[in-house]
């Protein structure tokens, strides 16, 4: 009899141990497949960071390329602006008549009476008044 408990004694160690083990293993297979599908979805957001800069550089350079064509742009108008302001200019000075309305203007911009405008650039009452209310600093 002594010789059938010990036999079942080691009999329900060996399963009490079996059963300890295979719970281990079930645990750790467990936590396995939790790091897998976590390896998987940060793979998959990797994949979706990547495509989305890609995108991104794309745009950049969309937008690098039309800010170039608007500099381009830009600078063609600054050379028309400043072509303009040369022939406005040129006209002013060949213009006896402009020359003493700018020279009017300047004068009533820096503060000048009306009575020393008018006598300087032998202006009419009527005209001085007129560039008096166009362009005295208020």
């Amino acid at each position: 009899m002594k010789d059938a408990n010990t036999v079942l004694m080691i009999a329900a160690g060996i399963v009490l141990f079996l059963a300890v083990l295979v719970f281990v293993v079930w645990a750790r297979l467990s936590r396995l497949s939790q790091a897998h599908n976590e390896l998987q979805k940060q793979l998959t957001d990797a994949h979706h960071t990547q495509d989305q800069s890609q995108i991104l550089r794309a745009e950049v350079a969309e937008v690098r390329s039309a800010l170039e064509n608007i500099a381009k742009h830009v600078q063609q108008l600054r050379g028309k602006t400043d072509e303009l302001a040369q022939l406005q200019d040129n006209i002013a000075e060949s213009d006896p008549q402009a020359r003493l309305y700018s020279r009017a203007v300047k004068m009533i911009e820096l503060g000048a009476p009306m009575e020393e405008v008018m006598q300087e650039c032998e202006l009419p009452r009527a005209e001085a008044e007129l560039l008096f209310s166009l362009h005295a600093k208020s």
